[in-house]
């Protein structure tokens, strides 16, 4: 079982940058399709972004395309999310979660086995 670890959030003016950090334990964090969700205030959680164990195949929702850029380091064990061209949109609750199953990158909450806690990003106008 994979204990997952976000930070990197944080305060930032729209239009600018965080990049966050997901670090991974007590499993093989290669083996694992990653990704990360947010949750604003109010609202379901959401898909943002997924990577496949290699790190070539890439899925983002059409709300980031383009702004948010998801990577991996299997030897550091460690998932990131790069974001810029921040928006007051993007204030929320970002999280990241790992599928054991192997396959194509899916988006929902329950398709996804492990979470971290999350950490608060917020934008501000």
């Amino acid at each position: 079982q994979v204990q997952l670890e976000e930070s990197g959030g944080g305060l930032v003016q729209a239009g600018g940058s965080l990049r966050l950090s997901c670090a991974a334990s007590g499993g093989t964090f290669g083996r694992y399709l990653m990704a990360w969700f947010r949750q604003a205030p109010g609202k379901e959680r959401e898909f943002v972004a997924a990577i496949t164990w290699s790190g070539i195949v890439t899925r983002y929702a059409d709300s980031v395309k383009g702004r948010f850029t998801i990577s991996r380091d299997n030897d550091k064990s460690t998932l990131y999310l790069q974001m810029n061209s921040l928006k007051s949109e993007d204030t929320a609750v970002y999280y990241c979660a790992a599928d054991r199953s192997p396959g194509q990158l899916r988006v929902g909450v329950d398709d996804y086995d492990y979470w971290g806690q999350g950490t608060q990003v917020t934008v501000s106008p």
